[in-house]
């Protein structure tokens, strides 16, 4: 039976997590964008969470985020498995700590594949394993006084 992966580019690139960060600085896109770049990526999905003005119903006046020690390396635990799950060209991924304003990016995530539904699996995979695994913590204090932490 013929190799599904005929010609080079169809392979997973040597070292395809190009961008993992949790900065307080503010994220851009174009910064991940320009990191996933591959000619032989058909593909790229990228993702940008923003910062909302509610949440659950209640207005959001402040909002802070904040990582444990080890947030960095489960980042890179969960790219790795994307990586080895999808035939991933490239991948990046950035997450905002500290205290951010409605509108502010939280988090930047993109990955290219070979072909486009790859390229949205994988990137949809990075984003829900980041939020649901890598310890980031969400602060969230709203108008009516009450507050509450989200996180991993």
């Amino acid at each position: 039976m013929a190799s599904t992966h005929s010609h080079p580019g169809e392979q997973a690139a040597q070292d395809p997590i190009r961008l993992l960060a949790i900065r307080d600085t503010p994220l851009t896109v174009d910064e991940v964008f320009r990191a996933v770049g591959d000619d032989a990526a058909g593909g790229t999905a990228l993702f940008v969470g923003t910062v909302r003005d509610h949440d659950g119903g209640a207005d959001v006046d402040t909002l802070g985020y904040s990582s444990h020690p080890t947030a960095e390396a489960e980042l890179r635990r969960v790219a790795e498995k994307v990586v080895a799950d999808y035939p991933v060209r490239a991948l990046a991924a950035v997450h905002r700590v500290g205290d951010l304003e409605v509108g502010d990016l939280a988090v930047v995530v993109a990955v290219s594949c070979p072909h486009r539904g790859e390229a949205f699996e994988a990137c949809r995979k990075l984003i829900d394993d980041l939020k649901h695994e890598v310890p980031i913590w969400k602060h969230q204090k709203f108008s009516d006084g009450t507050e509450e932490w989200v996180g991993a």
